[in-house]
């Protein structure tokens, strides 16, 4: 079943402003699937493939000889080797869209490759199916936290949840992670990303993490930007005006998928979500997610935060715009109660702020007389 991505749009534009495209993001989220669809037309090459890979390296310049008419190159980062010469093609040729690069890797943070391409690239994140993607109607909000949503297990095909994390797990720790990073101990590395998943939506704390994982706190550090540059991870920073506040200054840690963070944390189906501790955290990471795909999607860049005092009272999500902030509190339940504006209202009296939003599983909208509006977590393209 074909899904149409969102962001097919943006990808067709950039095609018309930069003579490359690098599309990145997590492993199948459904890059390749998009870039053959928008580019039928190009050649299409993949380099994880053993023969073509060692063609690539050992000699570029004729590898890419061969694409007078540019290609898409999937899993570029594969062959660094490529990068400086694909430089000089790209100032040789100034025709727009030649070059679509895909990849696993956020290879634009390496220092080396950024330079080798500024300016000449246009640049797209792809994350898995936002819900707006989705066949209607949805799954229950307990399915949709436990499946995910990567598009192989969303295609109308019955896939095993279980046995597909199981699998990606794998992959990623055993070919990913080496190929960022040479870690030796690759089971205190499982470890310590199943550690991760107890701490989604949690002040993200490298001390406590190195004590339960037996390592120090450099190699936490390391290891969690290998997570973060192969889109396992992001971290979501906090708001840094005070407001004459004490304020927390660690970023919150989340998943780029949902069904992958209840896999590391051993939650085997729906039934079994629906009374797990971590159930409102999942939610949250879930709703977050969909505010920056949707950013993501129409070619924006991350404009989400959080805010928090040291006395507890919390914004769990901050858009900041250009003319003004949108604070939203993310509620896992259904009914709506009084505590559900506590701290919206606390943040609208220290920030002169006079609206803010509440996201929760219900399906009803309501505004509020206080200036706040409760909305179903399906409305992220509210905003």
């Amino acid at each position: 079943m074909k899904i149409i991505r969102i962001a097919e749009k943006e990808l067709l534009a950039l095609s018309k402003q930069y003579r490359a495209i690098a599309v990145v993001g997590p492993r199948q989220s459904g890059k390749t699937t998009l870039v053959r669809g928008v580019f039928p037309e190009k050649v299409y090459v993949n380099l994880e493939n053993t023969d073509t890979r060692r063609f690539a390296i050992e000699d570029p310049r004729g590898f890419l000889s061969g694409f007078p008419d540019g290609a898409i190159l999937d899993e570029v980062q594969r062959v660094p080797e490529l990068f400086s010469y694909l430089q000089q093609i790209l100032d040789e040729n100034t025709t727009k869209g030649q070059f679509i690069l895909t990849g696993s890797i956020n290879f634009l943070l390496q220092e080396n490759i950024s330079q080798t391409l500024a300016g000449r690239v246009g640049y797209m994140f792809l994350l898995p199916l936002s819900l707006h993607e989705l066949n209607q109607p949805l799954p229950s909000t307990d399915e949709l936290i436990h499946r995910g949503l990567y598009p192989e297990l969303n295609d109308g095909e019955q896939m095993d949840a279980a046995k597909y994390y199981s699998n990606y797990i794998r992959t990623y720790v055993e070919r990913d992670v080496r190929l960022i990073k040479n870690i030796v101990d690759l089971y205190a590395f499982e470890r310590f990303v199943r550690l991760c998943a107890g701490r989604t939506g949690q002040l993200l704390n490298m001390n406590s993490l190195a004590i339960e994982t037996g390592v120090d706190n450099k190699t936490i550090a390391s290891w969690l930007s290998v997570l973060e540059t192969s889109f396992i991870v992001f971290r979501l920073q906090p708001y840094h005006k005070n407001y004459n506040k004490r304020i927390v200054k660690m970023p919150k840690l989340y998943f780029y998928d949902t069904g992958l963070a209840s896999a590391l944390l051993g939650i085997e189906n729906k039934e079994q979500l629906s009374l797990h501790p971590f159930r409102g955290a999942l939610f949250e990471n879930m709703v977050v997610l969909e505010f920056l795909k949707n950013r993501f999607n129409h070619g924006k860049t991350n404009n989400l935060f959080f805010w928090r005092d040291n006395v507890g009272t919390e914004i769990d999500l901050l858009i900041e715009n250009t003319e003004r902030l949108v604070p939203i509190e993310i509620k896992s339940g259904q009914t709506i109660t009084d505590a559900y504006f506590k701290s919206l209202t606390t943040w609208c009296k220290i920030s002169g702020t006079d609206t803010g939003y509440v996201i929760y599983t219900g399906n009803q909208t309501q505004k509020r007389s206080n200036g706040i509006t409760v909305l179903p977590y399906t409305s992220t393209d509210f905003f």
